[in-house]
This record gives C-alpha cells, structure tokens and sequence, in this order.
C-alpha cells in the first residue's frame, strides 16, 4: 500500500473515532452548542487531474529553470502558487489563448468549471490541515480603479479562489506598498516585495496567489548530533557545512538513481519532506531528466520503512524570478503576444489585453526544529502596447532535490534543490 493511501486509511479511521467521540457526546448533553458554519467542511479528495496539472507544471517549470540556472545555484518555487494564480488568470481567456493556457498548465482534460471546482476543494482541504502546522494559502486580485471587468470574471475567482478583490489607483505610488502589504502579511514577512512601484501606466490588474508553510519536524534532529562536515559541491570542491543527524525509523527508497527519505511533520504526518539525493555517478541534471508524472507516483508508492540515520544540511535561502520565457517555452507564448493574446472574458474589448509578467518569489530555512518556506506568484495584466531490509544511511553532502508535498492529495506544494547549502 502507497505512503498516501496508508496516510488516508489512518487518517479515515481517525476521523471516524473523533465522530462517534462527538456522536456519543453530543448525544448525551444538556445543552447543545450550534456548530460554526462559517467555514466549509473540510473535504478528503480532490480531482486527481488537479494533482498531475500541479506536480507536471511543477516539474516543467524547475527543469527548465534548471537548465539556465548557474551551477551553484539553489533553486526553489511553489508548484501550486504558480498554478493557482495562473488558473484565476485562465478564468479570463478565450480562443486560442485558452487552449494553449489549457495544455502548458495541463488543465486540457478538465473544463472550467471542474478547474474551479478542483481548485475550490484544494483551498478547504488545505486550510484544515495538521493542527500542529502552520498553512495559509490567500489570492487577491487588484484591479485599477477606473476599469471595469466582467462580473462572471470576477465572481468566478472571489468564489472558487476566495480572491480578495480590490480597486487602486495605480498611478498613487502607495499601491505598490498595499498589495505588497498584503503579500508581507500572508507570508509572515517572508516575501516583502511582489510589485515594484512605480506601477506602469499600461497594467490594469495584478492577479496573486500567496502561500505560507510552518512546520516541525514529527521527530526533531537533535542539535547536540549537528556537526560540521564536508559538503561537496558540483565542481568538485567542498565546503564545511552543518549537517543534522537524526537515527530512526523512516519511509525510504533506494534505487539505481537515488536514495530517498521521507522526512514527516507535525503528529498526523500529513505534509513531508522528500529529500532526494542522485547517487554520484548520476547527479541532478541526468536525475531531472527521469522526473515527471509517470515516475513521480511510482517512486513515492515504493517507499518502506527501514531503520537508518540520516544526515541533512541546514540551509536558508530566497529565490526569484519571472517565468515569461519558460512559459512561453511550454507553449503559453500567445498569452504574451500583444496582438494575439484573448481575454476578453476578463473585460469587453477595447483595448485587447495581454500578461505582462508572471513574477514568483519564495523563501525556505530548514533546521533541527522543521522548516518555514513560503511563496508569491504574481500574474501582471496590461493593455497591449505590450538490500529491503539493511539498515541504511544517507548523508545529503551533496547537491539535491526535495519536495514538501500533502500526502493527503499528493499535491507537490514546494520543490528545489540545493547545490549550495551556504549559498
């Protein structure tokens, strides 16, 4: 049985015991308190198709961002802060623009409304995640306070995506700071610059997504293990680094490509880190090239648990950067084109509209207590002019992958890699 189905069975068990606790209870009392009904029930599954779009956009994006990245150089993004804002974007295109949004988002076998509908769920299954966790996911759009956009437009996001909509003046210099504000305030001040002022002339809506995770580890690393110790880098030299120690029991793959170990947080487990560590004679680009939807699955199915020791680097670092020309590469170039680009289902045209920008920036600090990673993806809008059963031991000291991924839907939320753990 996979890592996410053993997940699921305990966790359905676990909210049956808690039901006949509550029955049982509400039953037998006096005086019964009315449920809060304000929020939505929190649901168990999403549309699978949802998670292949998330996790394949995911791996698109990081190998091509791999390919022009620097040799030492980490690399971090949110798979589902760059979906989410991109499909509250894919709310407003028609013609050929939304069949090609459609097929570099991987969103072809949905229609709209089952995108939306996906999307709706994944929001109430992630704000009822593990109580000893941190998660917040947030959307806004911003809109220049002298046009008008279509209501299906903008009922369609504040519904599904619980956007908060807004209407600025885009030539005041403050707007900048308020929807940068607002992106500071949904990450707890781990991005504080989204927009950069002064706003141009020609951008009528900014369309965001931002995305905060905290969380322990469910066994923390020792700090007392922590030493420092040779970390080699791609070019053959080292570093010193500290490396966290942690003995134990823990889901573990080792194949011809990699080992792998899946690092659990928080008590129900439901959120982990996989750590994936190429073997020296592969490394990260040729393991890159064997990463996609079909083998992602069959490797976090073939997970066991092994006794062993793990070795991990602390490491701290941000990332930025603006995904025109990779999702252009992917095939969404028309959604650029000044004089091709189609989203009149945001507002009546004249004058035609095009992506200016798609911005992502993220943070992530890993240590012996757990990790803090959060992101913000920014779509800017303008007015065109423009052995099984061995003991085994791992010892991250060289450049590597890793997800921090719900298990519960199998949603990849982050993935990077670090060449330079003290870059």
């Amino acid at each position: 049985m996979s890592m996410i189905n053993r997940f699921k069975s305990k966790c359905l068990a676990f909210l049956l015991m808690i039901f006949l606790i509550v029955f049982s209870f509400t039953a037998t009392a006096c005086d019964s308190v009315e449920p809060d009904r304000s929020e939505a029930a929190a649901v168990e599954e999403i549309d699978q198709r949802l998670t292949g779009a998330n996790n394949q956009l995911g791996f698109d994006i990081f190998i091509e961002l791999q390919k022009t990245s620097e040799d030492e150089e980490n690399l971090f993004i949110s798979p589902s802060s760059i979906l989410t804002a991109l499909a509250m974007t894919y709310n407003g295109a028609e013609g050929q623009t939304r069949e090609a949004m459609s097929e570099t988002l991987h969103l072809q076998e949905m229609s709209l409304d089952d995108v939306n509908r996906a999307f709706a769920d994944l929001l109430t299954i992630l704000n009822h995640p593990d109580p000893d966790l941190e998660l917040a996911v947030a959307n806004s759009l911003w809109a220049r306070e002298d046009i008008d956009f279509n209501e299906d437009f903008l009922d369609r996001n504040s519904n599904y995506y619980k956007a908060k909509i807004s209407s600025l003046d885009f030539a005041n210099p403050e707007s900048a700071d308020m929807i940068n504000s607002w992106v500071e305030e949904q990450t707890r001040g781990a991005i504080e610059e989204i927009v950069q002022a002064p706003i141009s002339p020609d951008t009528i809506l900014f369309l965001i997504n931002a995305i905060y995770f905290k969380g322990e580890w469910a066994e923390q690393f020792d700090s007392d293990l922590t030493r420092n110790m040779p970390f080699y880098l791609s070019d053959g030299t080292d570093i010193e680094h500290p490396i966290m120690f942690q003995n134990g029991e823990f889901a573990y793959l080792e194949n011809e490509l990699f080992q792998a170990v899946s690092l659990p947080y928080g008590k129900n487990e439901r959120f982990s880190m996989y750590v994936i560590l190429p073997s020296k004679e592969v490394g990260l680009s040729k393991f890159y090239q064997e990463m996609n939807t079909e083998s992602w699955p069959e490797w976090t199915d073939s997970f066991s648990v092994r006794e062993g020791e793990v070795g991990l680097p602390r490491f701290k670092f941000g990332y930025e950067t603006s995904l025109n020309d990779i999702l252009s590469e992917l095939g969404m170039g028309i959604a650029f084109d000044d004089h091709a680009a189609d989203f009149s289902g945001m507002r009546p045209t004249p004058p035609p509209l095009a992506i200016s920008d798609v911005k992502h920036k993220s943070f992530i600090e890993v240590n012996e207590e757990g990790t803090e990673a959060a992101a913000a993806t920014s779509v800017e809008i303008e007015v065109t002019a423009m052995p099984e059963d061995d003991r085994f031991t791992m010892i991250v000291d060289r450049p590597f992958f890793f997800t921090i991924t719900d298990n519960m839907t199998g949603i990849n939320l982050f993935m990077g890699s670090v060449a330079n753990p003290e870059q």
